[in-house]
């Protein structure tokens, strides 16, 4: 009975595409609805994609850090940001150890999804069309993330 209870469990938990266990920060659905505004809910908990265009943080230029929204973790520097033309921040190489990654493969292609390391949440999608020099194009969803500024 117990083996079902847990079973039961971790599907429903990885219905969402985020597994039950394994991240240091885990809250529940209503706590994250309390700490996230609708898009970020969406895009962070349920592998939602905000609009092209949309996110402030695709024209950020300042120097500082991108953060994830939900948890706080540092995920990308300015330095390896670029202007990839689609409307979504993107960089060429995340911070060391703050990115997690697994396959996609809704939408009828396979992808390769980006979360979180630390709570799992949604971040985008890596592809293999980027700038040197990793060749990579991390393609971000802004309202995924918080930028923090340098401070000069």
């Amino acid at each position: 009975m117990r083996r079902r209870i847990f079973l039961a469990g971790l599907m429903g938990s990885t219905a969402f595409g985020v597994p039950a266990f394994g991240f240091e920060v885990t809250k529940s659905d209503a706590e994250w609805k309390k700490l996230l505004s609708p898009a970020a809910y969406d895009v962070l908990r349920h592998e939602g994609t905000e609009r092209p265009f949309s996110s402030p943080l695709d024209r950020e230029k300042r120097d500082g850090i991108f953060a994830c929204a939900g948890c706080g973790l540092d995920l990308y520097s300015s330095s390896t940001k670029f202007e990839s033309g689609t409307g979504w921040p993107s960089f060429w190489r995340p911070l060391a150890n703050a990115i997690g990654t697994k396959t996609d493969r809704k939408m009828g292609m396979t992808r390769t999804e980006v979360h979180c390391r630390r709570c799992g949440g949604h971040l985008g999608h890596v592809f293999d069309d980027g700038p040197p020099p990793t060749g990579l194009r991390y393609c971000m969803n802004g309202v995924a993330m918080r930028f923090k500024p340098s401070k000069a």
